[in-house]
């Protein structure tokens, strides 16, 4: 019963395999480049939390905003590719639940993620002095947060025309708020005012959780993280099923 689904992600996995140098080699370069820009220049001169250097401390951060980044780009880029080329109706034709359809995009998009948050954080390791003090916290709020990106790049790429429409949605939605998420910072050194505006940013809670796994020291309790992150994934994913349910500038 579970062979289209499986079949969808195969092709999803595929897709994204066959230019590997593109999806995965390109966005891990772009990682060691911050590290070694951001890292060499700040190393000596901030300390955000106790005893933790800032290489080690922006290492997590440049992890996690790779996979966000990359869990998105594979279902938007995906879908609206298929959309423009036309070759979407060979998805649509078969008798896919909309569920599958879900699964199958948004669980290839986790698998993108994790294998270029895996990469990034092989490459920069060595750089830092990292401890692994949960690292059960590490594994879940990097499974999550790929999750919630690869749903975001799912309505993203439903919604999308073109690759400029989705150009519109990664350039000023998903870029801005990875980057103030506190990739780089943490979000107590920031006036009370930002800080506020920093605990509405979904992004700023899945960073944080996942550094948590690392240090054992976070801007916010994990467990409201989790439980911030769940909430996001659980609406974003009933207005994508909804989306596929009804072909929503999908069947026309």
């Amino acid at each position: 019963m579970m062979v289209g689904f499986q079949t969808l992600f195969y092709k999803e996995v595929l897709r994204f395999w066959k230019v590997a140098t593109q999806t995965i080699g390109a966005p891990i370069l772009t990682a060691m480049l911050y590290l070694l820009i951001f890292g060499h220049t700040l190393k000596d001169h901030v300390e955000v939390y106790p005893g933790v250097q800032y290489t080690a401390f922006l290492i997590p951060g440049l992890v996690m905003m790779s996979v966000l980044q990359n869990a998105f780009a594979n279902t938007s880029s995906s879908l609206t590719q298929s959309k423009m080329t036309g070759n979407l109706v060979f998805v649509l034709l078969p008798p896919l639940s909309h569920w599958e359809l879900y699964g199958g995009y948004v669980l290839a998009a986790v698998v993108r993620g994790l294998a270029v948050g895996l990469g990034v954080f092989v490459i920069t390791a060595w750089f830092g002095n990292l401890s692994f003090v949960a690292p059960w916290w590490i594994v879940i709020f990097a499974f999550l947060g790929a999750a919630l990106l690869g749903t975001m790049g799912l309505i993203a790429g439903i919604w999308a025309d073109k690759f400029d429409q989705l150009a519109v949605f990664q350039n000023f939605l998903i870029m801005p708020l990875t980057f103030l998420a506190g990739v780089f910072y943490s979000i107590k050194s920031l006036p009370p005012f930002w800080q506020a505006v920093s605990h509405l940013n979904p992004f700023f809670y899945m960073i944080d959780g996942f550094r948590y796994g690392f240090f054992g020291q976070s801007d916010v309790n994990p467990l409201i993280s989790l439980a911030i992150i769940c909430i996001s994934l659980a609406l974003l994913s009933t207005l994508a099923v909804q989306m596929l349910r009804r072909g929503y500038k999908l069947r026309h």
